[in-house]
């Protein structure tokens, strides 16, 4: 059973921390995502890309693990309803799978912070 938590752990994070790489690579093409209200987006993104790259590597060491999922999800909730939800509400399927996809993410890694101690 050890060695499933532990690829579950890897599944969860190697994506997260390639989303985190994307968002170091590509800052000027995902701009436009942030909300209007926030200054400077490309200081967003940037941060957005290296919290990504952190909260992975807390989950796959085991170091802060716990709080590193915490505020994961409640970033990715966040997304959900800052960025995606709009679209959502005006029925965008893009801007639906992203919403779903962002909720299923925060909800699991809610759920992962549940399981573990720091």
């Amino acid at each position: 059973m050890k060695s499933l938590g532990f690829l579950g752990k890897l599944m969860y994070a190697g994506p997260m921390a390639m989303f985190g790489i994307f968002h170091l690579m590509g800052a000027d093409d995902m701009q436009g995502m942030v909300p209007d209200f926030l200054p400077a987006p490309v200081f967003f993104v940037y941060l957005t890309g290296i919290a990504l790259l952190l909260a992975a590597v807390a989950i796959i060491i085991g170091k802060k693990a716990k709080l590193a999922t915490q505020l994961l999800g409640l970033m990715l909730a966040l997304f959900a309803v800052l960025i995606h939800l709009p679209g959502f509400l005006e029925g965008s399927q893009a801007a639906t799978s992203s919403f779903l996809k962002d909720l299923a993410l925060a909800g699991s890694a809610w759920f992962m912070s549940a399981h573990l101690s720091d």
